[in-house]
């Protein structure tokens, strides 16, 4: 049995590393978790005692085969559960991370499984993270993003690259969702800024930064 602790270091890692801008040296850690790098240094010691990472002083850090089992459990964990709770409790997408942080520490794999079973084994979660199955793999990630279109095409919003509360809340305002279908009206040259259409409804302008970040299908 790990500490949440630990098993927050480990989910920690697993992210970093897969990010490909990042890498996790002691600060990367430390600035994700929001501690001290003198504390990672500790912690980091006793996961590598355990044979979880493998760890060496001013090297990135990386998962052995049975850290990254591990930290694949809590990811899978963390990503049913936001599903569970937007699609079955009608949370808002920006409020479940905070509850999935907790659920994902439950260590029943009979009780995730089960979950996964009730969900329909989704794919993604309601951010559109990948979620891997009950042998750690994961679904091709999401890439198509709305920028990536032009003039005419109508698309359903499927996910996020921007997971902040506040980006999320934004969204809200515009009554942008997941499901939501969208038309591009129009793209400004200047900005790259668009007119867009929701619902067959609603017409509203969006930045590009703002399209950058949703992820779509094409309808």
């Amino acid at each position: 049995m790990l500490s949440l602790t630990e098993e927050n270091y480990l989910k920690a890692i697993f992210a970093l590393n897969s990010d490909q801008d990042l890498k996790a040296s002691t600060n990367a850690i430390a600035e994700k978790l929001e501690t001290k790098p003198s504390s990672v240094s500790d912690m980091l010691k006793r996961l590598n005692e355990k044979k979880l990472i493998d760890y060496k002083k001013y090297k990135s850090t990386t998962l052995t085969p049975k850290g990254r089992e591990i930290a694949v459990s809590i990811v899978r964990k963390h990503r049913l559960w936001e599903f569970f709770l937007v699609e079955k409790l009608k949370f808002g997408w920006d409020e479940v991370h905070d509850l999935a942080e907790q659920l994902e520490h439950i260590q029943s794999k009979e009780l995730t499984n089960r979950l996964d079973e009730f969900l329909a084994f989704p794919e993604f979660d309601p951010h559109g993270d990948p979620i891997p199955d009950k042998n750690g793999n994961f679904p091709t990630e999401l890439t198509t993003t709305l920028n990536q279109f032009n003039e005419g095409k109508t698309l359903t919003v499927i996910g996020v690259k921007d997971h902040s509360s506040e980006f999320l809340n934004y969204l809200q305002g515009l009554s942008i969702g997941l499901g939501t279908v969208l038309t591009i009206n129009q793209i400004n040259v200047f900005d790259k800024s668009l007119e867009i259409t929701l619902n067959q409804k609603d017409r509203k302008h969006i930045s590009n930064e703002v399209s950058e970040n949703l992820f779509v299908n094409e309808n």
